[in-house]
């Protein structure tokens, strides 16, 4: 058993020390390339700015979700399965596209300030620091609102039974059974999302409002584009990586493991409390599910006119971007499983670090490096599809590894003994333990992955000519050309081959897992 259990305890860190490669090697071809890292008072401002949008938007994206995943947790209605698959919708939207529908709602002309105008109340704004709270918080409460749900599921039916013959009410099932789970997922949960709001472009660069709202992300997009100032680029994404560090460090130390053991799979529903908490219940989903349908309704209305008039170079487009997603989203895949299941037997600093750090920079940033390392072997037009999926899997990575990381460490605490004694290893192990057990998540941050490489323009766009531009840049590039009509259309086309990947990889996993 040892023989065969060797290969694979190399093979997480060799992975790991790939990654950290991956993220390092740009980032210190754009140091070397710069003629001087020091940040003026500016770029103090935006890093200021920075590290306060984003601690406001992950505490409301993740206090706002308690409440709507717990009354997905423990109530049964008409459509409860369509509100939880919306629920993926915002976060796995390109931001840009994101953003339209925003102001659609909530813009000038919006429907909310149209409304307050023929109220005769004045109009407000969406730009500024609220603005980008805003939007962060309509991206990132779906996916913690998931992230949290996944906690709520994974409670063995056992436990709550248990609760129940004890007569447990609200306020023990709480203490006992939901606080020890919400401790073990909050601290992940609001580390995705505030590394997600530290690396922002597309809201910031839409909604920021003036160099007062310049976050760090904006001042590397302006540092390399307009001023080619690589040296001051780079020195912004060491501070960005040391700020994303150190909120990985903090999530680390207060997260618990919530002790539940190990369960039969068997299906109960959550105990559902009558009175005041069914309405607090029905305020929460009632509330939520407008804030997230009404933008995606206008993506929608703006798009379908201008479907019979699409330009040619659409369809390819469309065509490279499933590609792209497909193979970033299996590579992601199999590269968070591995990390997460050596993480789950042993935590290595190394694991953790690589499985964090591609979130602390950004794919501009990466794929400046890149850029520079490629240009002097290789025309970098000819690699732009290939280097697309390996930013892809960096930046994705982080966000399946959170996903599997306490799916995996229950596998092990409740199953690793068991699985050892047996002689179970190898591909027997995944085939009879791992997959069975984790297809429910695997298949839900698989749909992310492929989703988010579907949105990807950070990278295709400083490499990609003609033949090799994927249908995000094809849609920057209709909007930029002013042909709003047709650039709505494609973003329509974006939009749903995006949410159709989510959804085959989400359903395929429930179904494994039932």
């Amino acid at each position: 058993m040892a023989s065969r259990a060797r290969p694979l305890s190399l093979a997480a860190p060799a992975l790991a020390v790939l990654l950290l490669a991956l993220v390092l090697a740009p980032l210190l071809a754009v140091g070397l390339r710069g003629a001087g890292m020091s940040l003026g008072p500016a770029d103090w401002a935006a890093v200021r700015f920075s590290v306060t949008q984003a601690l406001l938007s992950a505490a409301f994206s993740t206090v706002l979700a308690i409440p709507v995943a717990r009354a997905l947790a423990r109530r049964r209605f008409p459509g409860r399965t369509a509100l939880i698959t919306l629920m993926g919708a915002p976060f796995l939207l390109p931001a840009v596209v994101a953003v339209l529908g925003l102001l659609a709602v909530f813009g000038r002309s919006g429907v909310l300030n149209q409304a307050l105008i023929q109220l005769g109340l004045p109009p407000i704004s969406i730009y500024g620091l609220h603005g980008v709270v805003l939007a962060h918080v309509f991206l990132n409460l779906p996916l913690a609102t998931r992230m949290i749900l996944q906690g709520w599921l994974a409670i063995p039916a056992e436990r709550t039974r248990l609760a129940q013959s004890l007569g447990f009410g609200p306020r023990e099932t709480f203490r006992h059974l939901e606080a020890p789970m919400l401790r073990e997922v909050l601290p992940g949960v609001a580390l995705v999302i505030l590394i997600v709001c530290l690396t922002s472009f597309a809201v910031v660069i839409t909604l920021g409002g003036g160099p007062r709202a310049t976050t760090i992300e904006l001042a590397i997009y302006q540092a390399v584009r307009f001023e080619f100032d690589l040296g001051r680029a780079a020195g912004l994404a060491g501070v960005q990586l040391l700020i994303c560090a150190l909120a990985a460090l903090i999530a680390w130390r207060f997260a618990r493991p919530a002790g539940f053991g190990a369960g039969l799979d068997r299906d109960l529903a959550l105990p559902a409390p009558g009175g005041w908490r069914t309405w607090g219940d029905g305020t929460a989903l009632v509330a939520v599910t407008p804030f997230l349908t009404l933008p995606l309704l206008s993506v929608l209305l703006r798009g379908l006119p201008g479907l019979t008039d699409l330009p040619a170079s659409v369809l390819p487009a469309a065509g490279r971007s499933i590609i792209v997603a497909l193979v970033s989203s299996g590579l992601t895949t199999v590269a968070a499983l591995t990390l997460a299941l050596a993480s789950a037997r042993r935590p290595k600093p190394l694991i953790e670090a690589a499985a964090t750090l591609p979130l602390a920079t950004s794919g501009l940033v990466l794929g400046t490096g890149l850029f520079l390392m490629i240009q002097p072997l290789a025309p970098p037009m000819t690699l732009a599809l290939p280097v697309t999926v390996l930013v892809n899997v960096a930046l994705s990575l982080p966000y399946l590894y959170r996903i599997l990381l306490p799916e995996t460490r229950a596998l092990q605490a409740d199953y690793g003994r068991l699985a050892d004694s047996l002689s179970l290893s190898g591909w027997a192990r995944l085939r009879w333990l791992i997959l069975p057990r984790l297809a429910r998540p695997l298949g839900f941050g698989a749909g992310v992955a492929a989703a988010l490489s579907m949105g990807d323009l950070g990278v295709i766009a400083l490499f990609a000519g003609e033949r090799q531009a994927t249908l995000p840049l094809v849609v920057a590039q209709l909007t930029g050309a002013y042909r709003m009509e047709a650039a709505a259309a494609a973003a329509l086309i974006l939009v749903t081959l995006s949410f159709a990947l989510f959804w085959a990889c989400d359903a395929g996993g429930r179904r494994a897992a039932a």
